[in-house]
């Protein structure tokens, strides 16, 4: 399971997850650990903590959802979660990190590390969109070059 942070416009748009340029980057890095995108986006649930586009950021880019907003939409993925019981759950960029991890660590405390939390494995992933520049730093590479090797190893241990 993917969970991302929020539907963007295009997503909107388009009706699937992680369909615009954010998802050409997350599909090369699962592409990397094995997965193909079209058959990924057949078997595997992606979903985000808020279910509804939070609109436009001032300046450019996507506004975050509020914690008003994030809190709204918990029952939901909290639902989600219930019923297709994930062995393995890609969180993707911070917001979905922090639903996650409450204490909010750093991105590289958690990217690049395997974690078992409520008995389901967790490989926290940045976002992957051009707006972030985390991604961008050497350092920060390798994190995500770790949680892709760990990606590829849960991908076989599951049979995906």
């Amino acid at each position: 399971m993917i969970v991302g942070q929020a539907p963007g416009a295009r997503e909107v748009e388009a009706g699937r997850p992680f369909h615009a340029q954010s998802g050409t980057r997350l599909f090369q890095w699962l592409g990397r650990a094995g997965f193909d995108e079209a058959e990924f986006r057949m078997r595997q649930y992606m979903t985000s903590v808020t279910k509804c586009y939070p609109g436009k950021a001032p300046g450019s880019g996507d506004r975050r959802p509020s914690p008003i907003e994030v809190e709204a939409c918990r029952p939901f993925l909290e639902a989600q979660l219930a019923l297709i019981e994930p062995t393995l759950v890609i969180p993707v960029g911070k917001l979905a990190i922090d639903w996650f991890f409450p204490d909010r660590p750093p991105l590289a405390r958690v990217v690049g590390q395997r974690h078992v939390i409520d008995g389901r494995v967790l490989i926290p992933l940045p976002h992957p969109s051009g707006a972030s520049r985390w991604h961008q730093f050497p350092q920060n590479r390798k994190r995500i070059e770790r949680a892709i090797r760990l990606i590829e190893r849960e991908r076989l241990r599951l049979g995906a």
